[in-house]
């Protein structure tokens, strides 16, 4: 009967039931001294709510059932939802996953309230007791705690069972941008309180010290006994009672008999405030006594002094204009799905402030509790972000009053469990909701509540930026060309801070333009910075011979982004999904795995602490932070020359106040201009142990030229390999397999494909060129070959001219595209070698990945590493392993045979075992079969990345045009 009561509300059809006999959200952590019930549960899944029990089996909790070779596989989709039924039904196949198991009660909690916690259940949660019906929950990134004490008996067994019914209304505004899963989360467990205990706790510490303290009292058993009070102490520094507030309630008659309220106060003298650079944390702990003053509840927390307001177009912390450097952030792992340990979340953070992140928006939901607590400790500003999000509905939901509730419960229990935390500075009424009556009352609702935040929500900005919202303090668009963002902040019309929720979009190989987009932030009043989606490639390791997730099982079956043999990270699609998105959930800054992909190294260094310039001869060290000094980093100066020589010795760094610079002598003498180029590098590391990172972490490289280089002549025809043209004139050479030929293609990236220029090429045939031999002349020193290639938008002349030199081979090439190829992917050369080359020694920059449009993070200097390594395995195999601004390079054997390239001009290289095609014709990696040589790319000019998978494309000045292209290369053996 217990099971059939709960079913007949039928509340997985019912938007306007929220919960039933849930418990109200609080701030008052019972983790501590809890009872958890994690582990292994008796399970069973059943096709619909409605069906007759099925077969037991085990099942890890928390975990996810679509993560644990269930029948029910995980699936992805951006926008659409993965069933037709519209708001509020769910489809008649609709998994349900009944969990059950025994917990001993302690006896020590007799006479105690008993409360059962489940941290979270995707997407209705039914719970019994010993076969009772207990309660009701929706909302899958949140806690539901209910109330055992008439259910359970001290010292006795009691049978849980928690009913999670996948498909429900509240799908319908939980369709985010990620896998769906089903299940239980997050950690369960049973927790004891006197009947007398906190039922909140709201901590208000302002910058200048000043504490306040307000607590919510209330007594299980009924009234509130008499004399009862509350004490809290910050450091062992006493708060004390705010006689006034007293007075006040009881003149206005707000006083009740099972409503207790309390505030107290303290102003702490020489107060250290909390900031993302600064994370100083105070320890707070109240008490609640009887009134013989015994102690009937305990609650602790840590207190950051900090402000947060927005004066005209600023978001201020504490006074200052800081920028926003964020990430969006999911609660994700490759192996179990939505669950995530605290070494876990630690490890993302640690991750994100090693690389220059200050921020992170909680994308789109409250994340794991744990990870407000370690942005506090670590110090990054959070957005919180509310579990809203009806992307396929959104325009009908936004203003339906069936739906009133549900995202007001929302919104409102997200901020009675986050409000302590000072790393929170913003909070989120959701994304990508369209705008309505809903969200204007659930800001209404924190306005009363939380005064002391600015909230933000994009779809409320839709009708213009400066429009002065309820629901949103903050212009936050997502995507917009960086161009209309400054245009905004220059037209007079602008009335609140413009930081992007989203921009720069990580699909692949991706984020081209950050450093000029932060060039125009920094360069702009008015603009704060933005959220970069986002920090998780989403892959989840798959066994490729049953199609199933790895699970826990599957630890150690991948390393620096890449998985081992007979298994794969699989995306939209690869679970038998007909409706799907694809690789489009692989867009992050990190691999599955956490590997930070190549952005990251060009965020760190224009996120930078430390910043260098020279300009007419001054060299000048910039503090780039907004509350700190340079004091807790070390340094060692470098000079990198041409010719491959070197020097370094240890940097002191100069006392720079935050935001300004000194000028410092250089630190080796001048080279002379006849020495070529030299490039002097600043290596910053810090100088003691940090909470996320250890001593002599790097920080930043900042970089700057002293000398340029200098331009040599071509060297001039001598005794060197004869030029050996085979029948369709290409040129043999001994280290060759495959001769040098012109190159209009790469295989697409993410944004190639999404952005239309991918279908482009191809309707031109770029990626199938067909060359036709001219004519070609043998001018005595050197061999003459122009060819001819068509294209659908007309014939493209290549000349390539061949000259013996001293040692080699110098090849000068031309190129001229007609007018109707206004936006190829690259011009340059391509050739294959010989087996055995397996290390690349180049000059120029790196050692990672670096384009034309994304190399601010990678210094110019000499770098080696294998072949195999250079290659980086975005989870949909396409373009990718160049290095830009490269002078020369030698590949060679273990013998140190082999040959070398010298360019006439720095240019974009590539060295990777595949073709260009052998990357666009694979899905995944494993079906990937490397060549026995390399396939080398030698361009002339390389076609900015952009993000147009899902925003702006490259810049302009990234693409290449139509018209005449020149390079030339020397190859010699070596």
């Amino acid at each position: 009967m217990a099971r059939d009561h709960l079913l007949s509300q039928r509340p997985w059809e019912s938007p306007e039931t929220t919960s039933w006999q849930r418990l109200p959200m609080n701030a008052v952590d019972r983790r501590a001294g809890a009872l958890p019930l994690d582990g292994s549960w008796h399970f069973q899944l059943l096709p619909s709510p409605n069906s007759s029990s099925g077969d037991w089996t085990r099942l890890d909790v928390p975990g996810a059932w679509t993560m644990q070779s269930a029948d029910d596989l995980p699936q992805y989709t951006n926008v659409r939802m993965p069933f037709g039924d519209f708001p509020p039904h769910s489809p008649a196949a609709n998994p349900t996953g009944v969990h059950e198991r025994s917990v001993d009660i302690p006896a020590e909690w007799a006479g105690r309230r008993v409360v059962l916690q489940v941290g979270a259940a995707e997407s209705v949660l039914l719970v019994q007791v010993n076969g009772r019906p207990v309660g009701i929950s929706k909302d899958s990134h949140l806690a539901a705690e209910f109330d055992l004490s008439d259910v359970v008996r001290p010292g006795d067994p009691a049978t849980v069972r928690l009913t999670v019914v996948k498909w429900s209304d509240a799908s319908h505004i939980e369709d985010q941008d990620q896998w769906w899963h089903a299940g239980i989360t997050r950690s369960v467990l049973l927790y004891a309180t006197d009947p007398l205990h906190l039922a909140d706790v709201t901590v208000r510490a302002r910058q200048d010290g000043r504490l306040r303290v307000d607590c919510t009292v209330r007594d299980a058993g009924g009234p509130l006994p008499e004399g009862w009070y509350v004490t809290a102490a910050l450091d062992g520094q006493l708060l004390v009672q705010d006689t006034e507030f007293d007075r006040l309630n009881a003149e206005d008659m707000r006083v009740s008999d099972f409503l207790g309220e309390a505030r107290l106060r303290t102003t702490v003298q020489d107060v250290r405030p909390w900031t993302a650079e600064t994370p100083h944390l105070y320890g707070l702990t109240v008490r609640l006594h009887r009134a013989d003053g015994s102690v009937a509840d305990t609650s602790h927390h840590r207190v950051g002094f900090r402000d947060v307001e927005i004066r005209g177009r600023d978001l201020l912390v504490n006074g200052e204009r800081v920028y926003i450097r964020g990430v969006n952030r999911h609660d994700f792992h490759p192996l179990t799905g939505r669950t995530v340990t605290a070494d876990d979340m630690r490890a993302d953070l640690t991750v994100l402030k090693r690389f220059g992140f200050n921020a992170v928006r909680t994308s789109h939901y409250p994340n794991d509790p744990t990870l407000y607590d370690l942005a506090d400790e670590l110090g990054l500003y959070v957005v919180d972000e509310a579990d809203i999000e009806s992307h396929d509905h959104a325009h009908e939901i936004a203003d339906d009053p069936r739906y009133l509730a549900a995202f007001v419960d929302r919104v409102s229990r997200m901020v009675l469990r986050d409000k302590n935390h000072p790393s929170i500075i913003v909070w989120s009424l959701g994304n990508e909701s369209d705008y309505g009556a809903n969200h204007d009352a659930a800001a209404g609702w924190v306005r009363r509540h939380d005064p002391t935040r600015p909230i933000q929500y994009e779809g409320a900005a839709k009708t213009g930026w400066a429009d002065r919202s309820v629901a949103s303090d903050i212009a936050c668009p997502m995507y917009a060309p960086i161009e209309d963002c400054v245009a905004h902040a220059r037209s007079g019309k602008q009335t609140k801070p413009l930081i992007q929720c989203e921009y720069s979009h990580a699909m692949g190989n991706s984020n081209g333009t950050l450093a000029d987009t932060w060039a125009a932030i920094e360069s702009t009043p008015g603009l704060q910075g933005g959220f970069i989606w986002e920090f998780w490639d989403h892959g989840i390791l798959q066994r490729v011979n049953d199609g199933r997730p790895a699970g826990r099982g599957g630890a150690g079956l991948y390393d620096n982004g890449v998985t081992a043999p007979g298994h794969r990270w699989a995306y939209g699609g690869d679970f038998g999904e007909t409706i799907h998105d694809g690789a489009f959930i692989a867009d992050g800054v990190v691999f599955p795995d956490r590997t930070p992909k190549p952005v990251m190294y060009e965020h760190r260094e224009i996120a930078g602490p430390v910043r260098l310039t020279y300009d007419e001869g001054v060299l000048r060290v910039h503090n780039r932070q907004h509350f700190r000094g340079l004091e807790w980093l070390a340094a060692e100066w470098r000079l990198v020359r041409a010719d491959g020589t070197s020097q370094s010795l240890p940097a002191e760094l100069p006392a720079v106040q935050p935001g300004e610079s000194a000028a410092v002598p250089l630190p080796f003498p001048l080279p002379e201009p006849a020495a070529g180029e030299a490039w002097l590098t600043l290596r910053v590391t810090t100088a003691d142990d940090e909470a996320w990172a250890p001593l002599g972490t790097e920080v930043c490289v900042p970089q700057v030229r002293l000398s340029a280089a200098v331009t040599d002549a071509p060297p001039e025809p001598a005794d060197g390999p004869a030029v050996t043209l085979d029948e369709d004139a290409l040129l043999v050479h001994p280290l060759l397999t495959s001769a040098p030929v012109l190159s209009l293609w790469r295989a697409p990236t993410d944004n190639d494909e999404l952005g239309g220029m991918a279908a482009r090429w191809h309707d031109w045939g770029l990626d199938a060129l067909v060359r036709e031999v001219v004519d070609v002349r043998d001018e005595g020193s050197r061999v003459v070959v122009l060819s001819e290639y068509a294209t659908g938008a007309g014939p493209v002349r290549h000349e390539q001219v061949f000259t013996p030199v001293t040692g080699g081979i110098r090849v000068e090439e031309s190129a001229e595209l007609p007018a109707g190829l206004d936006d190829v992917a690259r011009v340059g050369t391509v050739f294959e070698t010989v087996p055995g080359l397996d290390v690349l020694d180049w000059y120029g920059q790196g050692p990672w990945e670096s384009y034309p449009d994304r190399s601010a993070g990678a210094p110019v200097g000499h770098h080696s590493l294998p072949v195999d390594e250079l290659f980086t395995p975005y989870l949909r195999p396409q373009e990718s392993g160049g290095r830009h601004g490269v002078r020369r390079f030698t590949l060679s054997a273990p013998d140190a045979t082999g040959l070398a390239v010298e360019l006439g001009a720095p240019g974009q290289v590539s060295v990777n075992r595949y073709r260009a095609e052998d990357l666009a014709a694979a899905a995944h990696h494993d079906e990937l079969v490397p060549r026995p040589g390399c396939v080398v790319h030698l361009d002339a000019a390389h076609r900015g990345l952009g993000t147009a998978s899902c925003g702006p494309d490259t810049s302009a000045g990234y693409l290449v045009a139509a018209g005449p292209h020149r390079w030339e290369w020397t190859l010699r053996v070596l």
